[in-house]
């Protein structure tokens, strides 16, 4: 059995163990960290650059249907292993500060909602990225509605209004998967394997590239919170449970992004080149950017400013997808990796507030440094990395972004263009950043609580994932190499030109 066949089926397993009665705490955080040390032991001994652009190590394929022909295929590349280690780190953390008074659906969904994103993320058969991905989906549903924060109708209606949107999205998402492979199989054989897929791509009209590219945009970015399709997510994100919350906005939301950097740009790569297609798209990672981040900075509660900016942040790793040169696509894929670190672990420092203090409404708080100091500094690596300060993770990724977009080919001295533009008005983001991230940082932790809440650290034991997380946010952001080097071949992509 492939071990990426492990990884993605013990989350199920023990999810099942516990719903049989085993004990939820010990299960749970026995099989995130066996799944953390498999895909670590991976990434320890990786190679990328003996893989072939569209080439798969620890492969591993068996038949489900002859025709269509579908298979449960898994393989692992640069950017599907860091995608991995993104999701097992996080599981581990997620489960870790599930509080022992917590029901066991907690620990059965958040082990699910792992299972689905690292079965999308190593799949390498369309059907079950898919798949996987909408198994993942159930629990998220469920969780927010059932045991979610807020009273039982705001759960509900938030719950439904995630439903909708993503129910849509997924629908598009679908038209547009089954328009790319009835365009790319040939002959009475249908294939949805990726690795087939790519090697017909370059017979498809770049007309029919640019709208199904298209179609694959709105689908995935609903997923993603794609302005204007963003509406579902910053109530889904303040209201889930903690857990839920830490791996929807920290994992499983990378989905859409994973699915853009792995089908829509290797295999319609003339699609997006489209003028048409490019414009849109500037313009609504610009309302990412922008007007969600002006929404951020009116925020009054810390879960709604954290579900706010993880909307916001999105358009960054949007940019680096636009711009299609190797440099802001790497950029994008650390980004994704490092915004789901820092989200993950300012989810779960706003769990642990809202446990404590029974609020988290701004003009109550202040002063908990004072009795806090450990939760203080650790707030800190996580604002600050959502800022994008060099030296943590989330910096790395937006500079190589950003850079990416001024690449040799794609603009000329005498002449900025569609992209360069997008760029420039991008950087007032990371102002906007700092305006509501330092605000928030100062009315909670420093100052007089006008209520007189004062929360303590946590025990010891309770200060391992969190400690965790604002450890990998300072390696990565002071070593990038370390997950750099991972992706070294070539990317398939085409260098997007002529905006």
């Amino acid at each position: 059995m492939s071990p990426l066949e492990i990884v993605i089926f013990l989350p199920i397993v023990a999810s099942l163990a516990i719903w049989l009665g085993a004990p939820a705490r010990i299960t749970s955080i026995t099989a995130a960290l066996i799944n953390l040390l498999i895909i670590g032991g991976i990434a320890l001994g990786f190679d990328g650059s003996k893989l072939a652009p569209g080439e798969f190590a620890h492969v591993s394929s068996r038949v489900v249907l002859e025709n269509p022909a579908i298979s449960f295929a898994v393989g692992i590349d640069g950017m599907s292993l860091i995608l991995a280690l993104l999701t097992t780190l996080v599981t581990f953390a997620a489960v870790w500060q599930i509080v022992a008074e917590k029901d066991k659906v907690f620990h059965i969904a958040s082990l699910l909602i792992s299972a689905g994103a690292l079965g999308a993320f190593l799949s390498t058969d369309i059907f079950f990225l898919y798949a996987f991905h909408e198994l993942a989906l159930i629990p998220t549903f469920l969780m927010i509605a059932l045991h979610g924060h807020g009273d039982q109708a705001t759960r509900r209606a938030v719950a439904w209004k995630i439903t909708v949107y993503l129910g849509l999205g997924s629908l598009v998402l679908l038209a547009g998967l089954a328009a790319l492979v009835l365009n790319l199989s040939e002959g009475p054989t249908l294939t949805f394997d990726v690795t087939a897929l790519a090697h017909k791509s370059a017979s498809l009209p770049a007309a029919t590239q640019a709208w199904i590219f298209f179609v694959l945009l709105l689908g995935f970015g609903t997923l993603v919170s794609l302005f204007p399709m963003h509406s579902w997510a910053a109530p889904a994100y303040a209201t889930a449970p903690t857990s839920v919350a830490m791996l929807h906005a920290g994992v499983l939301k990378k989905f859409g992004l994973y699915g853009l950097l792995r089908i829509a740009l290797p295999l319609l790569p003339l699609g997006a080149q489209a003028q048409w297609v490019q414009q849109a798209l500037l313009l609504m990672l610009l309302g990412n950017i922008l007007v969600m981040g002006l929404v951020t900075i009116h925020q009054d509660r810390l879960d709604d400013m954290l579900a706010n900016s993880s909307v916001m942040h999105m358009g960054y790793i949007f940019l680096g997808i636009a711009a299609g040169t190797e440099l802001a696509l790497k950029g994008a894929v650390v980004l994704m990796f490092a915004h789901g670190v820092s989200i993950a672990l300012s989810f779960a420092l706003c769990g642990r507030m809202r446990n404590q203090l029974g609020t988290l409404e701004f003009d109550k708080l202040g002063g908990l440094a004072t009795h806090a100091p450990l939760l203080t500094v650790i707030f800190a690596f996580a604002a600050f990395a959502s800022i994008g300060l060099p030296g943590l993770a989330n910096f790395a990724g937006e500079v190589m972004v950003f850079l990416g977009t001024f690449d040799s080919k794609l603009w000329s001295p005498e002449k900025l263009n569609a992209l360069q533009w997008t760029t420039i008005l991008s950087l007032w983001g990371v102002v906007i950043s700092a305006v509501y991230m330092l605000r928030a940082y100062r009315k909670i932790f420093f100052g007089t609580a006008a209520s007189g809440l004062y929360m303590k650290d946590p025990a010891f034991s309770q200060r391992v994932p969190l400690v965790l997380l604002a450890a990998v946010l300072l390696i990565v952001g002071c070593c990038p190499g370390t997950l750099l080097d991972l992706i070294k071949t070539a990317w398939a992509a085409a260098k997007v030109a002529g905006l």
